[in-house]
Formats: structure tokens, sequence, C-alpha cells
């Protein structure tokens, strides 16, 4: 039998003292580091020029809390298209809506309505309408792009065409100038 070189060492064998000695160190750094525990995380950032301009946001009119100037004698007035957007800089939005009379029949005319939040009761009010429903349009899209409202509207080239049928498309803008809006035609575009 042949003996080793290095002798046995009493710390190469556990016992049960051992044992109670690395439980003990064990549960005093657990301890010692609960008390020692950094901030708790959180996902909001220090307010900067970026998030104090976000916490102004305001929340742009809302179409469904308004009577629009329509009359549409025993139907409702509906909105059938909405869109929203700074559109006369003061950083707060506005919204564009498209209202008609739900009418059962036929293509009913469309009115093109700018919103805002009053002020002092934050309840929309209507400061603009771009298109009134006597001018027998409807509008097939309608967007808020760069601070203008563009639309894409169907009409009639005279009172011989059926309302059914529209037979004149235009592209029409609306910007803010002067404290009015002001339309014009955008580039490229054209009447069918």
């Amino acid at each position: 039998m042949q003996q080793s070189a290095v002798p046995e060492l009493a710390h190469t064998h556990t016992r049960p003292i051992h044992w109670l000695a690395t439980a003990t160190a064990v549960a005093g750094v657990v301890a010692f580091s609960s008390v020692l525990q950094p901030g708790a995380a959180t996902a909001a950032q220090a307010a900067g020029p970026e998030t104090k301009h976000a916490a102004a946001a305001v929340t742009p009119p809302d179409p469904a809390r308004i009577d629009f100037p329509l009359e549409c004698g025993p139907v409702k007035a509906v909105v059938v298209k909405k869109a929203s957007g700074d559109l006369d800089g003061d950083g707060s939005p506005e919204t564009v809506a498209v209202v008609h009379c739900d009418s059962p029949m036929g293509t009913p005319p469309d009115g093109v309505y700018v919103l805002t939040n009053a002020k002092e009761t934050a309840a929309p009010r209507v400061v603009a309408t771009l298109v009134d429903p006597k001018d027998s349009i409807t509008v097939s899209d309608i967007a808020v792009r760069d601070g203008a409202v563009e639309a894409e509207l169907l009409g009639y080239s005279s009172t011989d065409v059926p309302r059914c049928c529209p037979d004149v498309k235009k592209s029409a803008k609306w910007q803010w100038q002067n404290g009015s809006f002001v339309r014009s035609t955008p580039a490229g575009a054209h009447s069918v």
C-alpha cells in the first residue's frame, strides 16, 4: 500500500460543524445584502425637455361629444371619418370630422368641420367649416399632415348628374394662415 506524500488535511473531511458554519455564513451574507439593496428600479426617466413636452400633450377633441351644425330632420348626424393633429401651431391637437346625415337612401353630402377643445371647459366645439353639406360634396379620404388638412373630394359637374354617381374628383388642402383656413390645391392634384 502506498502512502500519499501530502498529509491528510483536517478541512478535507466534512463534519456537521462545517455545514453549520457554511449555512451561518450564507445566511449572514443574505441578511446583510438585503440591508444594502439599491433603490427600487423605475421605468420613468428624469424630467427633461422631451418628457415635459409629452406630459403636456392634450387629447384631441372627440367628435362624438358634439352636435354639428347639420340639419338632418328625423335622422342623426354621423361622423364617417376623422383625423387629428395640431393645425394652428399652438401645441394642442384639433380634430377634423367628416359628418353627414345618416340617410337610409342615396349618398348624403358631407360636411367637414374643424374641432378644438374650449380652454375653459375642455368641451369640443366647431371652429371652422371646411366643406359645407350644401355644396353636395362627398369626402373619400381625409388626413392631417404637416399641420394641414388634405382631402379627396367627390362632386358633380352639373345638376343633371345623378346624386348617386359623382363624376368629379378633386384634391384639396387647407392650411391655417392669418387666423383662418385657406384652401389650395395640392401640387400634382388633378380632376377626373
